[in-house]
């Protein structure tokens, strides 16, 4: 079976499908080490928050351009 990159991501809890449909096939196209990559950072993330409800949203802008290279 094909690696699905979305469905790691958004196993993950990753928001993906908040995503423009460009940013999501970029985001598609990427290999498991990538993906693995991504979700270890956000589970970096995650632990350094407080785990407190936060005030402040951050949106995380990717540059498909620059992924697809």
């Amino acid at each position: 079976m094909a690696f699905d990159a979305l469905s790691a991501l958004r196993a993950a809890g990753n928001p993906v499908d908040l995503l423009p449909e460009e940013q999501r096939a970029v985001l598609g196209q990427l290999s498991e080490e990538e993906v693995a990559v991504l979700n270890s950072i956000k589970e970096r993330l995650d632990a350094a928050s407080d785990n407190e409800v936060e005030g402040h949203d951050l949106k995380i802008v990717l540059n498909a351009s620059r992924l697809a290279a």
